[in-house]
């Protein structure tokens, strides 16, 4: 794990440190994301956005009974039904992922989320919903790492399945933009919020200013890759895009990605095995958009289902003030 002065200077620490004392101690993990961490083209000064948390929790109902405790006024109406329920909503329905937004904290906003450990895996792993996986495809600040080795191996295989993907979806030749780009934007990929509420130029806003992050944080998988050849001097990529190749990048996908590629594939009703139809997407000219596609499936599903359940675990006022943010960002971007 990268130092989190590394990151964002020696003089932020007191603040993420003075955050974490407010909320209860037992979790696993917890990281920071987002332009209020990391510098984002068209955000001047980070220390003016809101602060996303996520927190990593064995036991999401216990957690909750003790932050109801102690922050009952970062929950909406829902707290009135005690943490079985808030729990039974969060693994429910969406992304498993709960989140409690727009929180007044030392003069600016927060907004943080809890998943189970168990969920976080799996997400990890087989890319149920793209959710969480998907923020731990971009640079992330850990705040607190206390992984266990299955969840530090999850964490691991979410970063190669993500540079699978991107490859699957790029020429044979392509440079270090255009790789981060690509997987930057496997979390967004069917998120009808990027029509309706959010910044159109959002993936390119979060590479552009941080390719050395991205850089640091896949240099160790770039360069253990088959089938491709990277020439740092001048940040460039050349692949192999025959028939072995993507196989070999389509047999390492996540699961969830497997079984619609799976679907798609034997929609003519001719029912293949998996290892047929993965063989019959590498002899496809369309491979790239195959894969698209799965990838919009997940996050369509997810990104929908999250936003609804959204309305009721903020609030409706606050879901109401939250997306009136999200649509000043996307129409300045449409200006600009």
């Amino acid at each position: 794990m990268q130092s989190v002065a590394s990151h964002i200077g020696a003089k932020a620490l007191p603040v993420f440190n003075r955050l974490l004392k407010i909320f209860p101690k037992q979790y696993d993990l917890a990281f920071a994301y987002g332009s209020g961490v990391f510098q984002q083209t068209g955000h001047a000064n980070i220390k003016n956005n809101m602060l996303d948390v996520i927190f990593i929790v064995k036991s999401p109902e216990q957690w909750h009974r003790k932050n109801l405790e102690e922050n009952r006024r970062h929950y909406s109406f829902l707290k009135v039904f005690g943490p079985r329920s808030i729990s039974r909503i969060q693994d429910g329905t969406g992304a498993v992922f709960i989140s409690n937004t727009l929180v007044p904290w030392e003069n600016r906003l927060i907004k943080y989320g809890v998943i189970s450990r168990h969920r976080f895996v799996q997400d990890m792993l087989d890319w149920d919903t793209l959710y969480i996986s998907g923020r731990l495809h971009k640079p992330v600040l850990w705040l607190k790492d206390t992984r266990l080795n299955k969840v530090n191996t999850a964490v691991h295989v979410n970063l190669q399945s993500a540079v699978h993907t991107a490859l699957l979806m790029l020429p044979e030749c392509f440079n270090e933009q255009d790789l981060f780009l690509s997987i930057a934007g496997i979390s967004y990929s069917g998120d009808f919020r990027m029509t309706v509420g959010e910044d159109r130029g959002k993936v390119k806003n979060i590479v552009g200013p941080n390719l050395h992050r991205f850089r640091e944080l896949y240099e160790n998988i770039l360069d253990n890759m088959q089938h491709l050849h990277w020439n740092k001097s001048i940040a460039s990529f050349e692949q192999s895009n025959d028939h072995s190749c993507l196989y070999h990048h389509l047999s390492l996908l996540p699961k969830t990605m497997q079984l619609l590629i799976w679907e798609h594939i034997n929609k003519d009703g001719r029912h293949r095995d998996l290892e047929e139809s993965l063989m019959s997407v590498s002899h496809d000219y369309e491979c790239s958009y195959i894969v698209a596609n799965a990838i919009t499936r997940i996050v369509q599903r997810s990104s929908l289902t999250q936003s609804v359940k959204g309305i009721f675990t903020a609030g409706m006022v606050k879901s109401m003030k939250y997306s009136g943010q999200k649509l000043k960002k996307m129409a300045k971007s449409l200006r600009s």
